[in-house]
């Protein structure tokens, strides 16, 4: 049986919404909702933070906690740096981000399923979208796949183009596919795409994946019906008190 670990990257510094992991969403820190949702499916989980703040928090409602470098260009980095000072023999690697409160069992047993093919090397989700409207939106990134589920392309633009077809009916003539930005990584390949440099792709995108993909990595896409809600702003915290339903 594959063996999982769970990190979970949480830095206090954020542009938006400083001390965002310990913000108190219904009675609890985010990062503690994050946390218990993961442990309802992967035994050993861990935040990996650079912050004293939150490592004692996760340390008092119980949790494990790893302090790491503040100087990690994302999160990848950090849960690599963590799972060196945890150690173990882990075979694959969760990374749910810190803000992520709503994340469901059904879709991290839908990342860790993707490792039954023995291709996988990094693994994420994909959801159709509902709307052409969402298709539209540069936050939203797209994801290609192939007839074996392997991502082709991540993309802020709108792919593929449809040709003869007016754009307001292209949702209805192909299954345009919405990224969640959640990853699981085989151990060996983590340690390998923390020592790439930033790719061609990458830069003109915004968007790390594509440093893997570049540099032909697979990726196995999961498909969610779920929708994922982040935690941003204070204003997305407002909203998700709204969501919460213990």
């Amino acid at each position: 049986m594959t063996k999982f670990i769970g990190i979970i990257p949480a830095r206090y510094a954020s542009t938006r919404f400083p001390g965002k992991p310990l913000a108190i969403l219904k009675g609890k820190p985010v990062i503690q909702r994050v946390y218990e949702q993961v442990c309802k499916v992967i035994d050993d989980v861990y935040v990996a933070t650079d912050d004293t703040r939150i490592f004692n928090k996760v340390e008092e409602f119980g949790g494990k906690a790893v302090l790491t470098s503040p100087n990690h260009r994302s999160g990848t980095d950090r849960i690599e740096e963590a799972l060196q000072h945890i150690g173990g023999d882990w075979e694959v690697v969760l990374n749910v981000q810190g803000d992520e409160p709503f994340i469901q069992p059904s879709q991290i047993e839908t990342l860790c399923a993707c490792f039954e093919e023995p291709q996988t090397e990094i693994a994420t989700l994909g959801k159709p979208f509902t709307s052409m409207e969402a298709v539209e939106n540069p936050n939203s990134p797209k994801i290609v796949v192939d007839n074996k589920g392997f991502a082709m392309y991540f993309s802020r633009s709108v792919i593929p183009f449809i040709r003869g077809i007016d754009k307001t009916e292209w949702i209805s003539h192909y299954p345009f596919l919405k990224h969640l930005g959640i990853y699981a990584y085989r151990t060996e390949v983590l340690r390998q795409v923390t020592q790439l440099t930033p790719s061609s792709l990458e830069l003109a995108e915004s968007l790390e994946q594509l440093r893997w993909l570049q540099n032909g990595f697979r990726i196995k896409v999961g498909i969610t019906d779920i929708e994922t809600i982040g935690i941003d702003t204070p204003e997305d915290l407002r909203k998700a008190e709204e969501f919460l339903v213990d």
